[in-house]
């Protein structure tokens, strides 16, 4: 009732030229209905932007990879045609399958490019993703052997956030392999991973026979068992292409 004696008073003010925003109580309503899902809208994008923001930041994923995508992948010959092809179709069934992948080629022809392609793409659907390299990887695990950290900062505890992020990614597979431990380190994550249900990821300069040799036969089982990925990068190098 007030609101339309406050606009009846308002029509007497307002020049004839000027027609008013609200013709009624209702129109008042409908507006700020509007500005208040707007509003809503506004923050729902701003959440999932900062969510986004802290899944790439927690990724792993390289400064220098941090913007590849499968739309900036350049294609210049088959080869590059074939594996960005299997890769889009690897993250688009990714929801539907629990398969792993290995990228195996020489060193710069894309394998970190497409790699962070997939996780790049998976971090926008809300997927958790974590790319390591195997020199940092143990370089963490050893740093829980120092008794005065944080009593949660333990290699369990490590091992169990390797295990549970949605797709993990090892890079650099066959650089810093060393010792039993190591092997076994790999071992222990693949295999909770796959038995969980969780997909791993493989980049390595190393052909199939080689990786076996480093990581050993039960590793390489559960990597290379079903429908798992296989792309060879045999090619020159690819780094011309970052920019």
């Amino acid at each position: 009732m007030k609101n339309i004696k406050f606009l009846n008073k308002l029509k007497k003010i307002i020049p004839n030229n000027i027609q008013p925003k609200f013709k009624n109580d209702y129109d008042v309503l409908k507006w700020n209905q509007k500005k208040g899902k707007l509003f809503c809208q506004s923050i729902i994008k701003k959440n999932n932007k900062i969510k986004k923001q802290n899944m790439l930041k927690k990724s792993g994923i390289q400064a220098l990879y941090i913007n590849c995508s499968f739309d900036n992948y350049i294609i210049e010959h088959e080869g590059h045609k074939k594996v960005i092809t299997l890769a889009k179709k690897y993250v688009q069934e990714f929801n539907n399958n629990i398969n792993n992948f290995v990228f195996s080629g020489w060193p710069g022809t894309g394998k970190n490019h497409l790699a962070s392609a997939i996780a790049n793409y998976l971090i926008n659907q809300k997927k958790s993703v974590f790319i390591i390299t195997i020199a940092d990887l143990m370089s963490n695990i050893k740093k829980t052997f120092n008794r005065k950290l944080n009593v949660n900062d333990n290699e369990e505890n490590l091992l169990y956030y390797l295990s549970t992020r949605d797709l993990l990614i090892i890079d650099e597979i066959g650089i810093q392999i060393e010792s039993r431990y190591e092997r076994m380190i790999i071992h222990q994550i693949v295999d909770r991973r796959y038995s969980s249900k969780k997909p791993t990821g493989m980049l390595s300069n190393l052909n199939y026979y080689d990786m076996i040799r480093v990581l050993g036969e039960r590793v390489m089982d559960r990597m290379c068992l079903g429908n798992n990925l296989w792309l060879d990068f045999k090619w020159n190098s690819y780094r011309k292409n970052i920019s």
